[in-house]
């Protein structure tokens, strides 16, 4: 016993639908423009670089000082060659050792501008002239 399929009718010219382009107010596929990325990401291992490398810096030209006026001085000649170094590292190198070098060496003059005012308060003379 044979079941007979019925046969498709002939096709009058029904009326598709033509495709339509969207509006862009829904999408429905991957974006059409291109994905910028950050060519140098911020990492947690390259702000810890930094700041250990300018805790270090810091550090080798603070014990220059031998008071309180040459140790703020060698302070502050430190942090600026290192806010140079960090300036140069943002624009061709890598940011999150430049960020680390930055926070650790307003951390470095913080101290320094510390020690200078309990100086200045338990002296009553300026240290720095």
């Amino acid at each position: 016993m044979t079941i007979a399929r019925p046969e498709p009718g002939p096709d009058f010219g029904a009326a598709r639908q033509a495709p339509r382009t969207p509006s862009g107010l829904f999408p429905s596929g991957p974006p059409t423009r291109p994905t910028y990325r950050e060519p140098h990401p911020i990492t947690g291992g390259g702000v810890a670089t930094g700041g250990g490398a300018a805790a270090a810096w810091l550090l080798l030209f603070g014990l220059l000082g031998t008071d309180v006026a040459s140790y703020a001085w060698w302070t502050v000649i430190a942090g600026l060659l290192a806010w140079v170094t960090a300036l140069v590292l943002v624009r061709y190198g890598d940011r999150g050792v430049a960020t680390g070098v930055a926070i650790v060496t307003a951390g470095g003059w913080s101290i320094a501008a510390a020690v200078v005012a309990v100086r200045w308060a338990t002296g009553g003379d300026w240290p720095l002239w």
